[in-house]
């Protein structure tokens, strides 16, 4: 139970500045698909994903209506964009079979990115392309994109998984 109080809600309480896209690194690579075969998946998932921002962030949530906490965006985004359940933990996601992609460069959309906070995986997002991820930060705030290099997140990147290959 401990473990699953942590889980989202260790990110930082301050306030973090979001930039443009043009500010990550990564926003001038050329875009990535998974594979071709499920190009069209990865862009129902990113703009499933896209089209959250904004929603309350509520820990345990997993819905639009009720908000969400990271893992339950995640899973609710995989579900209902591509028809595939997801485990409801942001460290079971992590522990799932996936090919592991190691570097933020090699990541594709809709690629799952996992964080480091506190020496174990406890935050999730959806890797969106050019440098971005969508994901459910922390309490009181709500789900956002934000730069995966930036200062916090890029220091606590761990791995991304990638789940529609």
């Amino acid at each position: 139970m401990i473990a699953l109080l942590t889980a989202c809600a260790s990110s930082p309480h301050r306030r973090e500045t979001t930039y443009k896209a043009s500010h990550s690194a990564l926003a001038d690579l050329p875009p990535r698909a998974p594979s071709a075969a499920s190009a069209g998946e990865a862009n129902d998932i990113l703009f499933r994903a896209i089209g959250l921002v904004g929603t309350p962030y509520r820990w345990g949530g997993n819905t639009p209506t009720g908000g969400f906490d990271c893992s339950g965006l995640v899973d609710y985004i995989y579900r209902t964009a591509a028809g595939i359940s997801l485990p409801r933990t942001s460290h079971a996601m992590a522990s799932m079979h996936a090919r592991k992609v190691k570097r933020m460069t090699q990541l594709a959309s809709g690629d799952l990115v996992f964080f480091d906070i506190g020496g174990s995986i406890s935050h999730v997002g959806v890797y969106v392309g050019k440098g971005r991820f969508v994901h459910a930060p922390n309490s009181g705030g709500t789900v956002r994109l934000d730069d995966i290099d930036g200062p916090y997140w890029g220091d606590h990147f761990a791995y991304g998984k990638r789940v529609l290959d």
